[in-house]
């Protein structure tokens, strides 16, 4: 089949009409109109959810049929396509009406997804086995939800998909091999001030990945409000199939992690650390530092050797004032060398600051 995408923007298209917003300023030189699929010349595909069609609307040969994870195209050669729902389920029904098994579902040669409604569908379709290792992944959505062209087609990088344009047309099943998302072993240092966006950042990198073990490394909220509503608003935003250990021992997570691993934070996890080994006391105990640069070294070692596509988020505390306690400027130098030394094992490295991203050689 040759698919045929005449539009490929969210419904307003890009940039919207009379908006004045500074994304779709930036997207003046590369107009997007509003998603429009055509299948080999003979039919228009309509979005999941505006309406089925009709017998008479679809050539004998093509069979077009609403799954759960959306719209399927099958041509004449076998050859089959999805146009994804938002929020695709992750993980198929066992069973029909409470009795009869449901077949797994198919994995398709194409994937239309809009990534921009629903980014975390395509971690859903991996996870359900819709999308395998040789499904080509069409990222659709552009628009003024993001503040660029630049960055649309960063994040479909980063998600192992590609951002075609108005007008182009694509083979299915494809000619060439899908663009590879990045698998482990692979390290990313995400890095920043507070409030910067260096959570989300870390978060958004792994929304693609099937399995995501994600490690909390903060206190636990009780009697604290403002911890726990931060703590909720980052549960609620992250896909529901991630599985979020709670703990101090990073180094034995990363040690038997697979798929995908998120630390968040690294300053969390030192400040655990420093309180663990006495650290914070007036006088700390004796082998109090011994201890503590013991505990650093063993999680830099299992971050090297890490077998995941691992994340860390940690902070950056170095550039602001002078911490008026030596408490303070302990913490701040331990983290410093502590992020240093993750960033010296790491392939990336990204620092965020208002939201906005930067990777730093």
């Amino acid at each position: 089949m040759r698919i045929r995408l005449s539009g490929t923007s969210g419904p307003a298209g890009w940039p919207a009409p009379n908006c004045p917003c500074a994304s779709c300023n930036r997207a003046t030189d590369n107009r997007r109109l509003p998603a429009r699929v055509t299948v080999d010349g003979a039919f228009t595909l309509r979005a999941p959810g505006a309406g089925t069609l009709t017998a008479g609307q679809v050539p004998a040969g093509y069979t077009v049929t609403t799954t759960p994870y959306g719209t399927r195209v099958e041509g004449p050669g076998g050859e089959s396509l999805l146009y994804a729902c938002p929020e695709a389920p992750a993980d198929p029904p066992t069973t029909a009406g409470g009795h009869a098994p449901v077949p797994p579902p198919q994995q398709v040669d194409l994937a239309l997804v809009d990534v921009v409604e629903s980014p975390r569908s395509v971690g859903a379709l991996r996870r359900a086995g819709v999308v395998g290792t040789t499904t080509a992944v069409a990222a659709l959505g552009g628009d003024h939800r993001l503040h660029s062209p630049a960055e649309f087609e960063r994040r479909a990088r980063l998600w192992g998909t590609f951002a075609p344009s108005d007008g182009q047309e694509l083979p299915c099943p494809p000619a060439a091999w899908p663009p590879s998302r990045i698998r482990g072993p692979h390290r990313a240092l995400v890095t920043g001030g507070a409030r910067s966006g260096k959570s989300a950042e870390a978060e958004r990198r792994l929304l693609a990945e099937p399995e995501v073990t994600y490690i909390a490394t903060g206190p636990t909220a009780d009697g604290d409000d403002a911890w726990r509503e931060r703590v909720e608003a980052h549960r609620a935003r992250r896909p529901w199939w991630w599985r979020t250990e709670e703990t101090l021992d990073v180094a034995a997570v990363l040690r038997r992690a697979s798929g995908a691993v998120l630390l968040d934070c690294v300053g969390t996890w030192l400040a655990g650390v420093l309180d663990a080994c006495g650290m914070w006391d007036e006088q700390p105990p004796v082998g109090a530092e011994e201890e503590l640069r013991a505990r650093i070294d063993e999680l830099v070692e299992a971050w090297r050797r890490c077998g995941a596509y691992a994340i860390a988020v940690t902070n950056e505390v170095g550039s602001g004032v002078v911490p008026p306690t030596a408490s303070g400027g302990m913490f701040r130098d331990y983290l410093g060398r502590v992020n240093q030394r993750l960033a010296a094992e790491s392939e990336d490295v990204v620092l965020t600051a208002v939201g906005r991203i930067s990777e730093l050689p």
